[in-house]
């Protein structure tokens, strides 16, 4: 079965991202359809994959991570904070393989790739 995945990891404190809201997007030219909405679990993914099956088509994806409102929830930041939403872009080449894109965020950096 192929699909699409996501986690996250805390560099900041060590810890899975537990409660990060996470939205995703299939971006047709100038258009952007939401796919998906979910809440990562407390490992900090989530419990069903993003998009699966035959919903899982070739093309370009957005995932927006909101990543102010879960620092704001565990360390004094600054208003507005320095990292609110991160977006990651990407495109899907194959959608006969599965994709996972993991985020390593702080309240200052963040970093990704093509997981596995």
């Amino acid at each position: 079965m192929t699909k699409l995945t996501t986690h996250v990891l805390d560099v900041y404190s060590g810890k899975p991202g537990k409660g990060i809201k996470v939205d995703l997007f299939f971006i047709n030219g100038e258009k952007k359809e939401k796919i998906n909405t979910l809440i990562l679990n407390n490992d900090g993914r989530t419990d069903k994959p993003l998009v699966e099956k035959d919903k899982f088509i070739s093309g370009k994806y957005e995932l927006i991570f909101y990543i102010g409102d879960y620092f704001n929830k565990i360390i004094e930041t600054k208003d507005p904070p320095f990292l609110d939403e991160v977006i990651v872009r990407f495109g899907i080449s194959n959608n006969q393989e599965s994709y996972h894109v993991p985020l390593l965020v702080s309240p200052w950096s963040y970093s990704t790739y093509r997981g596995s």
